[in-house]
């Protein structure tokens, strides 16, 4: 059986990113990442989907300032890809109903805060752990979760909490919660992979 082909959409580092390969090339996911594509053109997530031989792509508002020609774009990369499951690994843009539609349970996020607390709107990267911070939280983590045409919104499938202590600040709670990520992302992969969601 053909392993399964994902879709790596990034907008940032790649961490995760870098967490999905790491998995592929242990043995530890029966995938493959066969694409990565990021909205931000000078992503670091880029050069490391070089560095591995991985097929990657700028898709964001200088080279398409129109959404539905960059939602078009990134479709039909996907599409000439074949890929089998969409990882949004801290990709910062919503996607279009025309994504979803054409791949329904097909899309998966990972979010850093423990849904539904500190999501949706305004609610990424550093923005989610300095709530968290603001707030005096005991606990944070990370949650990945089907994409839905919400923010957020879509059915959870792993979630994982992180316990904080007074003193940490939001770059701390930051490191403490990717720890997180990078394990429960492979975890939620894996599942989708093995026919278990």
């Amino acid at each position: 059986m053909p392993k399964c082909k994902i879709g790596v959409l990034i907008s940032g580092g790649g961490t995760n990113l870098q967490s999905i390969i790491d998995a592929t090339n242990q043995g530890r996911l029966d995938a493959k990442v066969e694409l990565v594509v990021s909205n931000k053109k000078n992503a670091y997530g880029l050069q490391r989907a070089e560095k591995h031989g991985i097929s990657n792509c700028y898709i964001g508002k200088m080279n398409y300032p129109d959404f539905d020609n960059r939602s078009d774009a990134l479709l039909k990369a996907l599409s000439d890809n074949e890929i089998d499951l969409i990882v949004m690994a801290g990709y910062l843009e919503i996607v279009s109903p025309k994504l979803i539609e054409a791949y329904g349970d097909k899309i998966i996020n990972i979010h850093p805060s423990l849904i539904p607390n500190y999501c949706g709107k305004g609610f990424y990267g550093m923005h989610v752990h300095e709530a968290v911070k603001n707030n005096n939280e005991k606990f944070s983590g990370a949650t990945v979760h089907f994409v839905d045409e919400g923010v957020d919104t879509g059915q959870m499938i792993i979630q994982e909490a992180v316990r904080l202590c007074p003193e940490d600040s939001p770059e701390d709670i930051q490191k403490k919660v990717l720890k997180v990520e990078h394990r429960i992302l492979i975890e939620a992969i894996n599942k989708y992979v093995n026919g278990e969601i």
